[in-house]
């Protein structure tokens, strides 16, 4: 499990590991420093991997919300997961999502919500959230979203109604509180770079 001891370490990784990658710069690692003050985070689900005294490796739980229209129920996403750059593509990234969905499993959970690649998260078996009625915020409930998963732990009814899924508040950022934020690590220059989801 993540200790106290390890917070920047991990920020670091999680801020190298992203860098560039879905926009200029990255703000998962401001994610990742916010949820542990909140109280949406499952800290019971926060792990890393450590290799020769380093974390290599980090994942978080936190708990968001469905709204049906007015009813509200609690939903547990998965996410930042993280791998130091030096180490990806070695499985890392596969062995914290199975270990850490085997203890949510004895953990009452019924199911967990991910965004991201559909052909990664596939294999650990997760399926369109839109199959039961259930779409991110700010996307078009008329369209499939395939990026926007759950695993089922347990039956799940979606009844009639769509559900919008919200994050926790903390993963609504503002970018110049992350450029803040940012003074506290090593200078990297922000690029604009091909198939990033964002523009400076």
């Amino acid at each position: 499990m993540e200790q106290e001891k390890d917070y920047f370490e991990v920020e670091c990784m999680v801020r190298n590991s992203f860098w560039n990658v879905y926009r200029p710069g990255a703000f998962e690692h401001y994610i990742v420093h916010n949820l542990r003050d909140d109280e949406s985070l499952l800290k019971n689900l926060a792990y890393v991997i450590e290799s020769d005294d380093r974390i290599i490796g980090h994942i978080n739980y936190s708990v968001g919300f469905i709204d049906y229209g007015g009813e509200r129920i609690d939903a547990v996403i998965l996410g930042p997961v993280a791998v130091h750059e030096d180490f990806q593509n070695q499985g890392l990234g596969s062995k914290l999502i199975d270990y850490t969905l085997n203890l949510v499993k004895n953990e009452d959970i019924p199911f967990v919500l991910v965004v991201g690649d559909e052909n990664y998260y596939h294999r650990f078996g997760f399926v369109s959230a839109s199959k039961y009625g259930l779409y991110l915020e700010g996307t078009d409930t008329g369209d499939e979203c395939p990026f926007f998963m759950i695993k089922l732990f347990d039956e799940f009814e979606s009844g009639d109604n769509i559900g919008i899924f919200h994050n926790p508040d903390v993963f609504d950022v503002n970018p110049e509180d992350i450029d803040e934020f940012d003074k506290k690590f090593e200078y990297r220059k922000k690029e604009v770079l091909d198939g990033q989801l964002e523009e400076l």
